[in-house]
């Protein structure tokens, strides 16, 4: 006997698509929220939060951190100025004001949801200045690389100019790597273990999405455009010093809050690159401004280096919740500047036009 598929109607479906997506994005966001969360609980449990108000108001140089702000802004801007070279050679040509103001938003957004920052800038540019998503993503996709590349420098020449540092910390502690996985307890392994298939869940979760995007050519077109939009740019020297300013002006955004604490401001700017490269790294932890790796990851390496616990502990809270307040009142000022922004109308082809009754004259 013959049964009839039944198929849910197409509004009907959408939804249900859309529910899933909403449902799988709050899964996300909670999921980052605990990561962050839990390490910062772990980092803080002893914690006296008592002592911030004395810390904040008589012992912390604000100078000091108020000279970083320029450097925070600066490297968002030389971000949004790259991004506008890199879209020129593919025919799009958005304004510097929108360019920018979608940078400034999309570093906001990702505050609350992790990595959500390059498709939010994409849907600002295609919002207002009619720029093709596709290919604003594809160039988003070159700067990732980009970044990747130049930060991996950064991080070789910083590690090979450090090994005698790391040296003389191993002699003088006796730390080897024998000891080092002597000391893991059967909880440490298993740690280590699920970090391990995290990551090999995530290479995999990354490559069933490339094969759901690889279905769409049309988008999977303009982004290999975007991609190759690089050798096309017409200033290369004025797109490679942007990128490297980038990264300049984020170490100084971090390197100069070193003088707003007693315990820091007399690390050298050695200390500054090798707590810079590791947090740099932390961050890719999908958690809200990176916040807990971070954490984490600055602490120890300031530790190394002889700051005192509770000292390590009171410099990256502060710095950390400084600088994150800081890219959401810059995201607040894109936001109303972007309110106020008049949106380019979509420019009609001749093919339209020509097509079009309405133009034909009357024929007496």
């Amino acid at each position: 006997m013959y049964f009839p598929r039944f198929r849910l109607p197409l509004p009907m479906k959408e939804e249900i698509i859309s529910v899933k997506k909403r449902g799988n994005n709050i899964f996300k966001v909670c999921i980052s929220l605990i990561l962050g969360g839990s390490i910062l609980y772990w980092m803080y449990r002893d914690f006296n939060f008592k002592q911030m108000e004395s810390i904040l108001f008589n012992e912390m140089n604000w100078t000091w951190m108020l000279l970083s702000f320029p450097f925070g802004i600066l490297a968002q801007a030389f971000r949004g100025w790259r991004w506008k070279l890199a879209l020129k050679p593919i025919g799009e040509n958005p304004r510097t004001s929108t360019t920018l103001n979608s940078i400034f938003l999309s570093y906001a957004v990702s505050l609350a949801i992790p990595r959500i920052g390059e498709f939010a800038r994409c849907i600002v540019l295609k919002r207002y200045d009619n720029i093709s998503f596709p290919k604003a993503l594809g160039t988003v996709v070159t700067e990732r690389i980009i970044d990747t590349l130049i930060i991996m420098l950064i991080a070789i020449v910083t590690f090979i100019l450090h090994i005698p540092i790391f040296n003389k910390f191993f002699a003088h502690t006796g730390t080897s790597l024998d000891s080092i996985l002597k000391s893991f307890s059967p909880t440490g392994y298993l740690v280590t273990a699920i970090c391990g298939l995290s990551v090999l869940w995530l290479v995999y979760y990354l490559i069933r999405r490339l094969s759901i995007y690889n279905k769409v050519k049309d988008t999977l077109h303009g982004i290999w455009q975007g991609i190759a939009s690089l050798k096309n740019v017409e200033n290369a020297p004025l797109y490679i010093l942007m990128s490297f300013a980038i990264w300049g002006c984020y170490f100084l955004h971090h390197y100069l809050a070193f003088f707003c604490f007693d315990a820091t401001s007399h690390l050298g700017f050695s200390c500054g690159l090798v707590t810079f490269i590791v947090g740099s790294f932390a961050v890719i932890v999908p958690t809200p401004n990176g916040a807990g790796p971070w954490h984490f990851a600055v602490k120890t390496m300031l530790i190394l280096y002889g700051v005192a616990d509770n000292d390590a502990l009171f410099f990256v809270l502060v710095v950390h919740a400084v600088q994150t307040l800081l890219v959401v009142l810059v995201g607040i000022y894109a936001w109303l500047r972007l309110m106020f922004t008049q949106k380019k109308e979509a420019p009609i082809s001749n093919e339209l036009i020509n097509n079009n009754p309405n133009n034909s004259r009357d024929m007496v």
